[in-house]
């Protein structure tokens, strides 16, 4: 099944896979894990380099490792499944790890601290609050409560005329408390009316292409 292994190194990392060389820090794995499970799930190669080459590793001790990151350094404990890959006499170990239904998973850093993280093509990011909101929300069964204010008013009317805008911009235009702006960004994502989309420049929110405007005025 080398030919498997080839064909998933050959896609090279992005948002579904990542490249291990070897593991000697579970709090580091478990950053990496925890941004799989909390955004669409995928698949670390342990013992393979950033630029594809194989270089192996001994299954044991990495397994455990993955292991301790997993069920003791991201809270909750992730679930995972394993594969061997022997190829060019070495061994190439495959960690699968599915989108969970418990986000958000956070990881602990080297400071004792809990932090949630999430996955963007190749890179994992730290999650922000909007993003720890939504998940949170989506896991509840209250549902969300909606009034439709001024505020939502003014980020439907910038968005329509400025494409995007940043948490921070909002609270500045709108004139409003960070706890205030959170929550209608929160909502208008699980509503699916704004998208929310995370680079390395920052998080940005922009109006769903699908999202008509003035149906939605007419309702609220």
């Amino acid at each position: 099944m080398s030919t498997y292994l080839y064909k998933l190194i050959q896609e090279g990392e992005h948002q579904k896979q990542d490249f291990k060389y070897c593991i000697n820090d579970s709090k580091k794995i478990a950053k990496s894990l925890v941004a799989f499970a909390n955004t669409d799930g995928g698949r670390l190669l342990v013992g393979v380099k950033d630029n594809g080459k194989i270089a192996g590793v001994r299954t044991d001790e990495e397994f455990y490792m993955v292991e301790a990151a997993a069920k003791i350094y991201s809270n909750p404990p992730i679930n995972f499944s394993t594969q061997q890959w022997q190829v060019e006499g070495k061994t190439v170990l495959e960690i699968q790890i599915e989108p969970s239904s418990q986000k958000p998973h956070y990881a602990k850093d080297e400071n004792g601290k809990w932090l949630a993280y999430l996955r963007v093509d190749d890179e994992n990011f730290l999650a922000n609050k909007i993003h720890l909101n939504v998940w949170k929300k989506n896991n509840s069964l209250e549902g969300v409560h909606f009034t439709f204010s001024e505020h939502e008013k003014f980020l439907i009317d910038y968005l329509q005329n400025k494409q995007q805008i940043t948490i921070s911009k909002f609270i500045r235009q709108a004139h409003i408390s960070r706890m205030k702006a959170e929550e209608v960004l929160t909502n208008f994502v699980i509503m699916n009316v704004i998208n929310m989309k995370t680079e390395k420049d920052g998080t940005f929110f922009e109006l769903n292409q699908m999202f008509d405007a003035i149906e939605f005025k007419k309702f609220n």
